[in-house]
């Protein structure tokens, strides 16, 4: 793993409430910009149960595993209610996302 988690309760708030915010098919990207990647995943109990939920975080760690070199962000990623969930669209929606949002650091 090339990134942090954001693991405490304040961190998380700081990235909701001083973060902006990118919308996508799949997901919404919550991001504030800083020196050290870190990440995390929020999945409530509206997405299934706990089996499916864990599904979910697996799949979109993946998708934000595979891009972690490029982006210098805290980042919160909200996924969408759907049927089916891929790694495939995840990565899909988050790269758009990075390229929209010019979110990828050249010097890395």
């Amino acid at each position: 793993m090339n990134y942090l988690r954001l693991k405490k309760r304040k961190d998380i708030s700081a990235v909701l409430k001083n973060g902006k915010r990118a919308r996508g098919e799949t997901l919404t990207v919550v991001y504030l910009p800083a020196e050290r990647t870190a990440m995390a995943v929020c999945v409530g109990k509206k997405y299934g149960k706990s089996v499916e939920r864990n599904r979910i975080k697996r799949l979109l760690r993946e998708a934000f595993r595979l891009r972690t070199e490029t982006v210098p962000c805290r980042v919160l990623l909200i996924p969408k209610v759907a049927e089916e969930y891929s790694v495939a669209a995840f990565s899909r929606d988050l790269n758009k996302i990075i390229r929209r949002e010019k979110l990828e650091d050249p010097h890395r």
